[in-house]
């Protein structure tokens, strides 16, 4: 939960906006694992299965219910890789996890909305 946090504050210092963030790593916990309303997907630095790296990314994604279709869709709240990182494939790493996810689901609904800050 503290590479969450950690990741969490320097999207919230890229956006100028470290004061609007109120997660704690009890909240944070509390609707992730004990009652997931979301999801996260953390990148780490380093060779990829190795534990032990700089938390450099995350993906915040929930499944909302379409009605017309009858269907799931992935609704991606969060995408954040710090600057350094980025130009890597860390992004499409991410969006390639998000899909596999919404398959698993059986989700045909996909939407983007780019919010730029």
């Amino acid at each position: 939960m503290t590479d969450l946090i950690s990741i969490n504050g320097h999207k919230a210092d890229y956006e100028k906006a470290r004061d609007s963030v109120k997660a704690t790593p009890e909240i944070l916990h509390k609707n992730l694992f004990e009652t997931p309303y979301a999801h996260a997907l953390i990148a780490f630095s380093g060779p990829a299965g190795v534990a032990g790296g700089e938390a450099i990314g995350f993906a915040i994604y929930f499944f909302n219910f379409s009605t017309w279709t009858g269907r799931p869709g992935l609704y991606l709240e969060d995408l954040y890789v710090k600057p350094e990182h980025r130009a890597k494939g860390i992004g499409k790493a991410f969006f390639v996890e998000l899909r596999k996810d919404a398959q698993a689901k059986a989700s045909n609904v996909y939407p983007l909305v780019i919010v730029v800050s």
